[in-house]
């Protein structure tokens, strides 16, 4: 049957504590492919507990659990084959830097159901907040296949935008681990699509696939290790669209343009694109904007 797109919206939120600690951050980085080469001053920022700075992407994972993919299933009116489900894109927004150590409140609700008619997705939303006021809002997009038709409001188009016009500012290519996958799980997301070969030939693939999730990772370190140096706590906002799947062992291409006339030093965004070096450059995220201050 459709989702029940009037019984998701009007899910009271979920809420619940979340807290974390430095090695949880720093499980995180391991798993997104930091600390290569390990005694690399600038990979040890992401590594060693002594000079820990944390990548705002990690507010993804944060207090463990199932990620918002998966939290955005178990709301009244949604009940769907996990093997139909994918990750369509990802918002984020930081109010503050997030801290290496901290206990928070984050309260999760699902904001909009869209109808495509051949599916359905759905944006959950997690606003997060410690006793210092909020520290970051993240949203999820959940596409979900086969669940569309019952006439409902068909939100904005799925079509990724085109990178833009001209060669890019920047390239940096990004080697990911064969083992990948099994690592970035361990940051909680346990989905069986990313380590179990007959799920996910089941869901449509050859093998198994990179979280989606750890290529955001990956792609917004490349970022601000290329452009920002090293400064994570000039992110302010960052989203993407999930444009196409990753194979654990391949290697990601990113490509970075900026805006004429933005410099390093003051506030601006980067567009990004990120494809799969080894089968020519195949889309993996689209839509990418970095801002930072």
């Amino acid at each position: 049957m459709p989702i029940d797109a009037a019984g998701a919206l009007g899910a009271a939120p979920r809420v619940r504590e979340i807290v974390w600690d430095h090695k949880d951050v720093q499980l995180y980085h391991l798993g997104i492919g930091a600390g290569r080469p390990a005694t690399d001053p600038h990979e040890l920022r992401y590594t060693l507990e002594s000079r820990l700075h944390v990548l705002p992407s990690f507010a993804t994972v944060a207090g463990g659990g199932a990620p918002g993919v998966i939290g955005a299933l178990s709301v009244p009116g949604v009940e769907v084959d996990l093997a139909d489900v994918l990750h369509g894109g990802q918002r984020l927004r930081l109010h503050r830097p997030v801290p290496v150590h901290g206990r928070a409140s984050a309260a999760s609700r699902v904001v909009a159901v869209y109808d495509k008619g051949t599916a359905a997705v759905l944006v959950l939303r997690t606003e997060v907040t410690d006793r210092d006021g909020p520290l970051w809002t993240d949203e999820a997009e959940v596409y979900v296949r086969g669940e569309g038709g019952w006439g409902g409001e068909r939100g904005p188009s799925g079509r990724p935008s085109p990178p833009p016009a001209g060669p890019p500012d920047h390239v940096a290519e990004r080697a990911l681990r064969e083992d990948q996958a099994l690592l970035y799980r361990l940051t909680g997301d346990v989905n069986p699509l990313h380590a179990d070969p007959e799920f996910a030939v089941r869901a449509g693939f050859r093998r198994p696939v990179l979280h989606g999730l750890c290529t955001y990772g990956a792609t917004l370190k490349s970022v601000v290790d290329t452009l920002l140096d090293g400064d994570v706590s000039r992110v302010r906002a960052y989203r993407t669209r999930f444009a196409g799947v990753v194979y654990p062992g391949e290697t990601l291409r990113v490509r970075m343009w900026r805006p004429a006339g933005a410099g390093g030093a003051g506030a601006g965004e980067v567009r990004v694109s990120v494809s799969a070096v080894e089968r020519d450059d195949a889309p993996v995220l689209a839509d990418t904007v970095v801002r930072y201050g």
